[in-house]
């Protein structure tokens, strides 16, 4: 029988190989890829996600686990693809425009792939029209913003303005260093995540 608990502890501890190798052995013993994703993957994501937002592991350490996970991944996408697993939802992510930061914005797009999220990053310094674009053309349930600078913060509400003139009905997340809730509130966001732990619990609301 596939060791779904090794495989969540490999992917937890950042064990990159071991997780490959005990998804390839999950597969070969015809464990059904949704179970290896949920119970293996996505349960490894889960917990580190629930201890860094308690404060009892840091950055680098959830980085660590989504590279393994990222890992185990590429090897279980196929299979899922094969069986018609559907993601929890299309995820467009991007750091806005004038921001070239990405550390926290890989963070939070590792997080949601781990989450079952399927995700379109962007990169940085995305214009609002790449951000509408985008969500449209892969029919998006949620558009992720990041920005670490406020003088780029305002680029969070023209993308606001440009979903709504657009009429589609992606909801949009932001985050990052200077932005608060109340700033989410005050430009129309429908979410607002504080770190990574946290952005995907708001998206697993939001897409509910």
């Amino acid at each position: 029988m596939a060791d779904l608990e090794a495989l969540k502890e490999a992917v937890m501890s950042g064990d990159q190989e071991t997780a490959v190798e005990l998804t390839m052995a999950a597969m070969n013993d015809k464990t059904g890829p949704e179970k290896i994703l949920k119970q293996g993957l996505i349960a490894a994501m889960d917990t580190i996600g629930g201890k860094f937002a308690r404060n009892e592991v840091y950055i680098p350490e959830i980085l660590i686990a989504a590279r393994a996970m990222k890992s185990a991944m590429e090897i279980l996408e196929p299979a899922l693809a094969k069986a018609g697993v559907k993601p929890v939802g299309k995820f467009v992510i991007g750091t806005v425009e004038g921001d070239m930061h990405d550390i926290g914005k890989n963070l939070v797009a590792m997080m949601m792939k781990g989450a079952g999220f399927e995700v379109i990053d962007l990169g940085v310094d995305v214009s609002a029209e790449k951000f509408v674009e985008q969500a449209k053309s892969v029919n998006a349930q949620i558009i992720g913003m990041s920005a670490l600078l406020t003088t780029t913060m305002p680029s969070m509400e023209a993308v606001v303005k440009a979903v709504k003139k657009a009429g589609i009905k992606t909801k949009v997340m932001v985050g990052g260093a200077p932005v608060t809730a109340d700033y989410a509130s005050n430009i129309g966001a429908d979410g607002f995540a504080q770190d990574a732990a946290t952005a995907v619990t708001v998206a697993k609301g939001l897409v509910a």
